[in-house]
């Protein structure tokens, strides 16, 4: 009996909800759910969530905003959303300061707080859904910058410890759309907050894509003239996830082996491509789509966004599945046409 009152107890503090649904928390809107939801706004009813008992033999998974998650069916485990929020200046010395940030923040919304607080470098990052917690995993990058470039640390639970660590730039092994936390401690840490090392003074990157171009065009000067360029990009090229489905660009940008990519310019003489380290070129997935005859194609309810065929759009109740069997579809066109394996960039669960 007073086991029994000290779990409802314990339950009603945390709040654990079952057979939870995930429709609003994926970008997609797949109607999956969880066995078990719970959001923790601190570490301590972080540290309760996972030691309550039903918990302790569950799958866990760890969810941001669920904008580049694709749920294949229903998760039977524990889905947990980090909900740490706040921003703080940690430290300040001369044109550079250490901004400390929620997990639970919306990313769109921290950049454009940071740009009116006069805290710059995270101008070309715009737009880009999800939160801030999640940025760290995915090495979030758009129009010539990464996260990486403006990281300086994560606090994160150590589910194999069982205590807070900081991760600096250097632990988190950052790579292209890659991290440790996508890599080999994938599933061991839980990002509470993240810093970002900022600056007072103005370096405005331009030298990628169309950016300078569209800048021009608009007369811009200043980050905040950056950041409505880059919103005005992105948004004449993907599409809105309130109206159609979608977790932004599904495939990563492959890196070819010169010899391969000299093969692939033979028939293609205008390939784009960026050169990379490692005697490697970058080529665009989307051109890579396109050419292999997938660009604004539709299969029942799943099909490519017509301006940017990076982009994968539940049009109409598609499920996890339908969208998966898509894209597979998509990767053995382009490795059978141009001999390129493409990487989804989506968690698929």
């Amino acid at each position: 009996m007073v086991k029994d009152q000290i779990i409802a107890i314990f339950t009603i503090m945390i709040d654990i909800h079952h057979k939870h649904p995930l429709k609003d928390l994926n970008s997609f809107s797949l109607d999956t759910r969880a066995s078990s939801y719970a959001k923790p706004e601190n570490l301590q009813a972080l540290c309760e969530v996972l030691a309550y008992p039903d918990h302790k033999e569950m799958p866990l998974l760890v969810l941001g905003e669920g904008s580049n998650i694709l749920f294949r069916e229903d998760f039977d485990g524990l889905v947990l959303q980090p909900g740490m929020k706040g921003i703080e200046v940690v430290e300040e010395k001369g044109n550079e300061l250490v901004v400390k940030v929620g997990a639970s923040e919306n990313w769109d919304s921290w950049v454009a707080h940071a740009i009116e607080k006069g805290w710059y470098g995270l101008e070309n990052l715009s737009l880009i859904p999800g939160s801030v917690g999640s940025a760290p995993v995915q090495n979030i990058g758009a129009y010539g910058v990464e996260l990486k470039d403006r990281f300086e640390w994560v606090e994160a639970w150590d589910l194999h410890e069982k205590q807070l660590v900081r991760l600096d730039h250097k632990a988190c092994a950052f790579g292209y759309r890659s991290s440790i936390f996508k890599g080999e401690e994938k599933g061991r840490y839980i990002i509470t907050h993240v810093a970002f090392r900022l600056n007072s003074k103005p370096d405005l990157q331009l030298d990628y894509g169309m950016v300078k171009k569209e800048f021009t065009k608009a007369k811009g000067s200043t980050p905040q003239d950056l950041r409505k360029v880059i919103i005005a990009i992105r948004s004449a090229k993907l599409p809105d996830p309130e109206q159609y489905g979608n977790a932004g660009s599904f495939f990563k940008n492959p890196l070819v082996d010169r010899t391969i990519f000299s093969c692939i310019r033979v028939e293609y003489p205008d390939v784009p491509f960026y050169p990379d380290a490692g005697n490697q070129m970058k080529i665009p997935a989307a051109w890579l789509i396109e050419k292999s005859g997938w660009k604004g194609k539709r299969i029942g309810n799943v099909g490519t966004w017509p301006s940017q065929p990076l982009v994968l759009v539940n049009y109409d109740g598609a499920t996890g599945q339908e969208i998966y069997d898509f894209s597979q579809k998509i990767l053995e066109d382009v490795d059978r046409i141009f001999g390129v394996i493409l990487e989804r960039e989506v968690n698929v669960i």
